[in-house]
């Protein structure tokens, strides 16, 4: 790519999975990656049971706003992945996707959204290297 590729991270309320994903990106990624986050069904504000686990490894998520998807958001985007939105998470022609099945934290225990934060900075890394590889 020419450009620098943009990834979007879509979850129904992008109060939770998608802010952490896109906090990791932006973190493991620095400025190599446009990085966006929207929600099908934006929450009113971020979880702060995610904000909180995100803290514990040293990335501040609590000036994070929940967002709605718009067609203009996913059109600009090389790399959509989609969180737990089923049918309401809208497909873009010739667009890279994937559906990544993770437990929603929306009123989990902290213990949970642990997990959540560790599978997604699992998965982001492993999107980082795609990206990288591919292009």
């Amino acid at each position: 790519m020419s450009h620098k590729p943009s990834v979007l991270f879509v979850c129904v309320h992008n109060a939770g999975r998608s802010q952490m994903a896109a906090a990791w990106l932006r973190h493991l990624a620095g400025d190599t990656i446009e990085v966006r986050s929207a929600g099908s069904a934006p929450a009113d504000q971020i979880n702060p049971v995610a904000v909180d686990a995100m803290r514990e490894v040293g990335i501040d998520i609590v000036d994070q706003t929940p967002a709605q998807l718009t067609w203009d958001t996913a059109e600009a985007s090389d790399v959509i992945i989609t969180m737990g939105c089923g049918d309401a998470c809208p497909v873009f022609p010739g667009k890279r996707y994937e559906d990544w099945k993770l437990t929603d934290p929306a009123g989990q225990p902290l213990d949970i959204v642990r997990q959540v934060r560790d599978d997604i900075r699992t998965r982001v890394t492993q999107l980082l290297v795609s990206i990288e590889q591919h292009g």
